[in-house]
């Protein structure tokens, strides 16, 4: 009975805790969606297909203009297989209610979207992605300079089919997430230094956010 009664209050504190910062979660932001599609179509305006020209100007741009020291200044790309698909990521930024990352692959991916505790914004820097909900005859197309928003709660099939890379940014609840991205770890790859150096940038970004009073 005490066992019970313990589950349900520890039950009670946990939503009440998720309610409320729930509907508080905008001012925990840093970035804004509308700025970071911009930021993209101006650096594509300028370099065109050059995508390593794109990503150092979208970074440059964000280091002068993001509070505080929000970033991960070193570009460390590790390999990301998640929902069967694979590709690799730089992680700008990393928090509880916020990621920021550069995600593709230079040959190609498919897989499932993920049903997700937060909104993803996914800005196409290079290449095309298609995406394809239940009940359409006809895929999404999503060119380079465009943003595919994925809301909190819906899945999509998702492809790259050929080298395509973009600015990723979710806002929301970002650590329930990770499960998604380390499933295919224990049910496939098993690609052990990969999810190390996964957890350990995350981690230490997260950690590091926390520290500085990002939420």
């Amino acid at each position: 009975m005490r066992t019970f009664t313990f589950l349900v209050t520890l039950v009670a504190l946990l939503t009440g805790f998720y309610r409320f910062f729930d509907s508080r979660l905008e001012q925990f932001y840093i970035f804004d969606p509308s700025h970071l599609h911009d930021l993209s179509q101006r650096a594509i305006a300028a370099h065109g297909d050059d995508t390593r020209a794109i990503v150092n100007y979208i970074v440059t741009e964000l280091e002068e203009k993001t509070p505080g020291t929000h970033l991960n200044h070193d570009e460390e790309w590790v390999f990301n297989n998640a929902g069967g698909a694979m590709g690799a990521m730089y992680i700008i930024h990393a928090s509880i209610t916020e990621y920021l990352i550069i995600f593709g692959t230079a040959i190609g991916t498919e897989g499932h979207t993920g049903r997700h505790t937060a909104d993803d914004y996914f800005n196409i820097l290079q290449g095309t992605q298609l995406a394809y909900a239940p009940g359409s005859y006809e895929p999404e197309v999503y060119p380079q300079g465009s943003v595919h928003h994925l809301q909190r709660g819906v899945v999509k099939q998702y492809k790259m089919p050929e080298s395509c890379f973009a600015l990723e940014y979710a806002r929301g609840w970002i650590p329930p997430m990770l499960f998604f991205g380390y499933a295919d770890t224990f049910s496939s790859t098993l690609d052990f230094p990969t999810l190390w150096a996964t957890t350990r940038i995350t981690g230490r970004e997260m950690i590091s956010n926390l520290l500085k009073g990002k939420m």
